[in-house]
């Protein structure tokens, strides 16, 4: 090739600078069935946010000022940047010769994933886009440019089943819901600290057990989930900026933002039996291993975590996971029966999930020094 043609190539999204660059690069793939799956809503897909822009942006940092510049400083420097994109490592992928079963519920991850990780970037993209408070725009382009790299990540090994969603699409025709910003808050921290402890999860375990890495994907984990890390110290600091956000009330609706993460993970995990035997990973296990990691992690911000050793614990999540099966038996019926299975599957969900909801959490003393480093 001259270099005239190396000119031309096209630019890959793990190279690109900003978020509006890296899906710039994206090839649109026509896969209407991809597609359908992201835009479902559901209690159990993830969702795209929306929230009061204007508060957001007035969030003053002042309280966490060296700590924050630090971080930014630290996501400027972008040791990511290339790293999100097929290399010599990437192994040959027989997706007609995978098992149909596996094949469907790793699609699905993949897809649920890159909704995921898109919905991050469409919020925080729009953050910077509204906003106008310096500290606060400069961080959501940051961590937009990480997710749509990841999203874009994803959607290359889609393609390779012939498959892929179609981003822009999504950012139009997806419902978005509207949280207050101490939810988004609340949430993003828990989803963004969840996802580093499931992906440091998994590499490790595959670290030691290769024979059950059966995608290639799987080993940009360690980089993926740092990036998440970042995400969560971000919004650790925003959580610090005001002390009510983590006292009186508001330790109830933390309360109740870990309660329905760990039990939307459980319930989710449990739906892709032959994607974790696959792994060679026991969901009620790994459920275990993500809850105490990130459990430990959100001591850095939460004056409480939850007793996921509690005899009530494990037992309300199976109970979840009965109703959750339920519920999609009778959404799969249809008719006057399917109605009612469904209702009753909704009334035993609701029942299992007061019960979790209901056990005592131990509290805990916030440190001052809020910035963690990945241990895991």
């Amino acid at each position: 090739m001259n270099a005239h043609a190396e000119l031309k190539a096209p630019l890959h999204s793990a190279d690109a600078s900003t978020a509006e660059e890296a899906l710039a690069r994206q090839e649109v793939i026509d896969s209407e069935s991809a597609t359908k799956v992201a835009l479902q809503n559901t209690l159990l897909t993830p969702r795209f946010y929306t929230t009061d822009f204007d508060e957001m942006d007035a969030i003053d940092v002042s309280p966490v000022r060296a700590d924050w510049d630090k971080l930014i400083a630290q996501m400027k420097a972008d040791p990511n940047k290339g790293h999100f994109k097929k290399n010599e490592d990437w192994d040959h992928v027989d997706w007609d010769g995978m098992e149909p079963r596996l094949k469907r519920e790793f699609i699905d991850f993949l897809i649920s994933s890159c909704t995921a990780e898109f919905s991050g970037c469409v919020l925080y993209k729009e953050m910077k886009r509204r906003g106008k408070n310096e500290d606060i725009t400069t961080l959501f382009q940051l961590m937009a440019r990480d997710e749509a790299r990841h999203a874009g990540f994803i959607n290359d090994a889609l393609r390779e089943a012939g498959i892929a969603v179609n981003l822009g699409f999504l950012t139009q025709a997806k419902k978005y819901t509207y949280f207050r910003p101490k939810f988004i808050y609340y949430a993003t921290y828990l989803s963004e600290k969840i996802g580093y402890a499931r992906y440091i999860t998994i590499f490790r375990h595959l670290e030691a057990h290769p024979e059950h890495r059966f995608h290639p994907i799987f080993k940009w984990f360690k980089e993926w989930c740092n990036d998440e890390f970042s995400h969560g110290e971000a919004f650790a600091l925003l959580l610090k900026t005001d002390p009510k956000l983590t006292s009186g009330v508001n330790k109830l609706w933390i309360k109740f933002f870990l309660t329905a993460v760990y039990a939307t993970m459980s319930v989710r995990d449990h739906q892709r039996p032959a994607f974790h035997e696959a792994l060679g990973v026991d969901p009620v296990w790994y459920g275990y291993e993500v809850f105490k990691k990130t459990s430990e992690i959100s001591k850095q911000v939460f004056p409480l975590t939850l007793d996921i050793d509690h005899p009530r614990w494990q037992p309300g999540l199976d109970r979840l996971e009965v109703a959750n099966r339920q519920i999609a038996d009778g959404r799969k019926q249809g008719g006057v029966g399917g109605w009612l299975k469904r209702q009753a599957g909704s009334v035993r969900a609701g029942a299992a999930f007061l019960s979790l909801l209901t056990i005592p959490s131990v509290p805990n003393e916030v440190p001052v020094e809020t910035r963690l480093q990945p241990a895991y």
